[in-house]
């Protein structure tokens, strides 16, 4: 059996075909150009499925379904995506124009970090668990929930926005409208604001150093770089960073009590050097049950998407 997965991005549609094993057998990617028509992006995407299926050498009859992996809230009752953010869709029945495109029986479809979280609890970091919970750290905080071996998405399949929960009263302000929210601070765009921050303050810090005296180009990998060479306030950013990333998965892990919480993003290629405190200041949160829930990298990296979407309708 194959599937189609599609991850659809702000810049890229990234595409997949996956077998049986929730293995990618063969992926390719075009620009998405998310300022035309809705239904010219979906054009192109069918085109890529349609091109993968026939470097597989394949056709649409080995195709059990295709799976889209969206960003903004996507209705998996109705097929429609809502509302994005940063893409022209707004209560847009993207299934049912894919399918206009492309001959497969059904196009499922759900948010691009609730599909990452299940491709996780089917294929990576949380498979052969029931309940687990899935977090990227990227541009936000995104979040995924798994309870009781399946997805959930609240009645309005706008759950799980992890990455909103408010850590900060009257904090630092949010795309979404609101202050303080978790993605703020432990984001990479929260990470590299507090950096931003910290250079300003600190005119002689490696971390100018680290991104060639241009505060311009500095990244998520900055403060960690500048850490590891002793700075004062590089350590003193990333230690911050780490106290706000560990007070939100304390909450998590209060709420869902997952048996495996998994983590995603760039920011996890820092390892130990992120791992090993926050996992210190874990441990010592008097809340937390003494079963404690296991802390571990996301294993799928940027196919998640692919595959998570390749298995919604599993």
């Amino acid at each position: 059996m194959y599937y189609i997965g599609i991850d659809l991005g702000g810049t890229n549609i990234a595409a997949g075909i996956v077998d049986e094993n929730y293995k990618i057998i063969k992926k390719g990617s075009t620009p998405t150009l998310g300022n035309r028509d809705p239904k010219e992006i979906i054009r192109d995407m069918g085109a890529l499925c349609a091109r993968l299926v026939e470097e597989c050498g394949l056709t649409f009859d080995d195709i059990e379904y295709a799976g889209i992996a969206a960003p903004g809230t996507a209705n998996a009752a109705t097929g429609m995506i809502d509302f994005a953010n940063n893409l022209p869709f707004l209560h847009f029945p993207i299934s049912e124009v894919l399918m206009s495109f492309i001959p497969v029986k059904k196009v499922y479809i759900d948010n691009d970090a609730n599909a990452a979280a299940w491709a996780e609890a089917i294929a990576g970091a949380a498979k052969n668990v029931a309940n687990s919970v899935f977090i990227t750290l990227g541009t936000g905080v995104g979040g995924g929930v798994i309870i009781n071996g399946k997805l959930y998405a609240g009645f309005n399949y706008a759950g799980a926005e992890l990455g909103h929960m408010v850590i900060e009263y009257k904090g630092r302000p949010c795309t979404c409208g609101r202050y303080g929210c978790w993605e703020t601070y432990s984001s990479a765009t929260g990470l590299i604001n507090m950096t931003r921050e910290k250079m300003l303050e600190n005119k002689d810090s490696v971390m100018w150093d680290m991104c060639e005296n241009s505060i311009d180009k500095l990244s998520g990998k900055t403060a960690f770089a500048a850490m590891k060479k002793g700075d004062k306030a590089a350590s003193e950013v990333v230690d911050m960073y780490i106290k706000y990333l560990a007070c939100g998965i304390g909450n998590i892990i209060l709420l869902f009590q997952p048996e495996i919480l998994c983590i995603g993003g760039g920011v996890c290629n820092e390892g130990d050097y992120l791992m090993k405190p926050l996992m210190a200041i874990l441990n010592n949160e008097p809340a937390i049950e003494r079963r404690k829930t296991q802390i571990k990298i996301a294993e799928l990296g940027n196919d998640a998407g692919i595959i998570g979407a390749a298995v919604l309708g599993l």
